[in-house]
């Protein structure tokens, strides 16, 4: 992760980050500590989570995380979000990371497979988002950031990836009606919609990729796939207050390769 200076341009907010034991997660949690924020995080990885808590301790932030939960349950999710509210006394700042991907072609994946995807790419968003209204709303000035994907906006040629794109078009639709409910409370909501970006999800693709997808790749017009940083880049930017009138964005980082087509 690249090395920033922090300018306090989350100071006093409290930030709520899903899917904080590694990749956009762990470099979100970071980067948003060291500006000021005080984090609490979330992860299904008990040991993810709590070294991403060791790091911002140890660069001197402010972060307590829960693990594991499995915020596909709306009892877990709610569970999560009202004992995060409480470790700092409200919330500012929600950012909808946390995915969980079950990839196969229409006519190869399981009814199975398509829930769980659902479960944990649009259904947490819903059940996180929901508890964590009522803070919001008391905050004022409350700003949700969303993760959605190219692939919710476009076919993807590498990948069967039907159940993630319904997933992730869905959590950019929801991202436009809380833009419309969330405006008279003084919520702002917003979309990040990454390309390929190297995660240690991702790794195995990235290592090892198929013909098709080294096409794929050769042709980001920027010459090289995302890294974390990137995204959060975008995130921390609408989590301030430097986005106070922006709401109903969708933000792609994907190096330009969605022009392409």
């Amino acid at each position: 992760m690249t090395a920033v200076q922090s300018s306090g341009r989350l100071a006093g907010k409290i930030a709520l980050i899903t899917g904080t034991g590694g990749g956009m997660g762990r470099a979100a949690a970071l980067r948003f500590a060291a500006e000021g924020a005080r984090v609490v995080g979330c992860d299904l990885n008990e040991a993810g989570s709590a070294e991403t808590v060791r790091l911002v301790h140890e660069a001197g932030g402010t972060m307590t995380a829960m693990a594991p939960v499995d915020l596909g349950s709306s009892a877990a999710a709610e569970s999560w979000v009202q004992a995060a509210a409480a470790a700092y006394g409200g919330i500012d700042v929600l950012y909808n990371n946390a995915s969980a991907i079950r990839f196969g072609p229409i006519d190869v994946i399981s009814p199975d497979d398509w829930r769980f995807t659902i479960d944990n790419e649009l259904n947490s968003v819903f059940y996180v988002t929901r508890a964590a209204w009522p803070y919001l709303v008391a905050s004022g000035r409350g700003s949700i950031v969303n993760v959605g994907s190219i692939a919710g906006m476009r076919g993807v040629e590498f990948m069967p990836q039907n159940a993630h794109s319904a997933a992730k078009g869905g959590v950019i639709a929801l991202t436009l009606q809380l833009v419309v409910e969330g405006g008279k409370h003084g919520i702002r909501a917003n979309v990040i919609s990454p390309g390929m970006t190297a995660t240690p999800a991702t790794k195995p693709l990235l290592d090892d990729p198929p013909p098709e997808f080294k096409e794929t790749l050769a042709r980001i017009p920027l010459g090289r796939v995302g890294q974390p940083d990137d995204v959060v880049n975008a995130a921390l930017f609408l989590a301030s207050d430097e986005s106070a009138w922006i709401s109903g964005t969708n933000i792609v980082v994907d190096g330009g390769a969605s022009v392409l087509g």
